[in-house]
């Protein structure tokens, strides 16, 4: 899997009840042909970035076939995740 771009907009809490920041990010992959997510039109990964000060995660997430704009049923595996989740830290 490879990054593309990122996009983030930041989640405003108004009740100031969640702790750390929350931004919604759309994130544009790439995968090879032989990988079971790979689709023709591309994907991206929609999700929530939590950061908190001591730890940052992806809270939820949904991947997305690119054009027909159908959620794919499959989740990450733990090392894409945790590449996903480093990237939002360095880019955010």
């Amino acid at each position: 899997m490879e990054i593309i771009q990122m996009n983030a907009e930041e989640l405003k809490d108004p009740t100031g009840i969640l702790p750390g920041q929350r931004y919604e990010v759309m994130i544009e992959i790439e995968v090879s042909e032989d990988d079971e997510l790979y689709t023709p039109s591309g994907m991206y990964i929609k999700g929530i970035y939590v950061r908190e000060e001591a730890s940052s995660k992806l809270a939820q997430y949904a991947i997305i076939e690119r054009g027909s704009e159908t959620y794919l049923d499959f989740a990450l595996e733990e090392e894409e995740e945790q590449a996903l989740v480093a990237y939002c830290d360095e880019k955010i």
